[in-house]
């Protein structure tokens, strides 16, 4: 196993991942997600690929198949007084046919290590309330909640 920047031949493989990622998403709130699709497209992808301001990271195992991926962002506060650099997890995904494999966890890991290699100050990342499994992860990676961004769904009413 090795985790590994992403390269243009990965483009498939993400592109399967981030399909699951959308149908979580979709599952827990259809009224913000499709069913199917991409977050991006292949030329998106691999404009990603190259852009060192926010890094792609593949999971492959010993066979070479991608079985989890991580992009990020390396962000810069704007603060006036402090200035901080921060790594921010966009997603990460693993193979919904290989999880309970410790992948994820490994990939968190991963960002930690990078982050701090790179001079981060902290490791930042959103989540949907509405996805407990991934709310439960990163509470047991030792994450805690930074703030909380409220809706009113109009029309309830």
């Amino acid at each position: 196993m090795t985790i590994r920047r992403a390269e243009v031949r990965d483009i498939p493989a993400l592109q399967e991942l981030l399909r699951q990622v959308l149908y979580v998403h979709h599952q827990a709130r259809p009224d913000l997600f499709e069913a199917e699709g991409s977050k991006y497209t292949e030329t998106e992808l691999e404009e990603l690929i190259q852009d060192d301001q926010r890094p792609i990271f593949v999971y492959e195992d010993c066979e070479g198949r991608v079985l989890g991926h991580l992009f990020t962002m390396i962000q810069e506060s704007k603060a006036p007084s402090v200035v901080h650099k921060t790594l921010f997890i966009d997603d990460l995904c693993v193979d919904q046919e290989t999880r309970g494999q410790k992948i994820g966890e490994q990939l968190y890991r991963f960002a930690i290590d990078y982050a701090k290699r790179i001079g981060c100050y902290a490791l930042t990342l959103n989540v949907w309330n509405d996805n407990l499994g991934a709310l439960r992860f990163y509470q047991n990676q030792g994450m805690t909640p930074r703030e909380t961004c409220m809706e009113k769904i109009l029309g309830e009413d």
